[in-house]
């Protein structure tokens, strides 16, 4: 299975995109034990339209065109449900026991999440009610992804 962190925006060079980097090279590797066979992060540009809707729409449609068809989308939004680790770790096993070929979690650009983004999400995801900065958002998903492995490998990274 490969999961995928899709996010509107750039990351800069700087501490937030090296433990991004860190995370997701270390989930990768872990991840092969259990079947997650890739960690990609594709980024694509914020939307230049001139309207709020025209920009969540053309941002909602080009994260959705980088995911299968028949991927499990998770939109991560601080509307949304708070998952402990364990609880994510557990819907990664699900998804690996029922065959999901792609997990994506989507994260939008300053004017959120478009309605196409929202209808496909199986999962909104929230850390906290606190509105993050996309990049941290990057690095604590990064970061939660291979805390879910190691659960799921029994490393001691996770000490409940």
């Amino acid at each position: 299975m490969r999961l995928a962190i899709g996010a509107v925006g750039r990351m800069k060079a700087g501490p937030e995109t090296e433990l991004l980097e860190r995370y997701s090279d270390r989930a990768r590797k872990a991840g092969k034990a259990v079947g997650i066979t890739e960690l990609a992060i594709r980024e694509i540009a914020e939307s230049r339209a001139a309207k709020v809707q025209a920009r969540r729409d053309e941002e909602a449609a080009n994260l959705l065109k980088n995911l299968a068809p028949e991927a499990f989308i998770v939109c991560l939004d601080e509307s949304g449900r708070a998952l402990g680790s364990e609880a994510l770790s557990r819907l990664v096993q699900s998804r690996l026991d029922d065959g999901t070929s792609e997990i994506g979690f989507l994260i939008g650009g300053p004017d959120g999440h478009g309605g196409a983004v929202r209808q496909r999400a199986s999962l909104t995801l929230a850390f906290g009610s606190a509105t993050w900065p996309h990049q941290l958002v990057r690095v604590m998903l990064a970061e939660q992804l291979y805390r879910a492995v190691t659960i799921l490998t029994g490393h001691p990274y996770h000490r409940a």
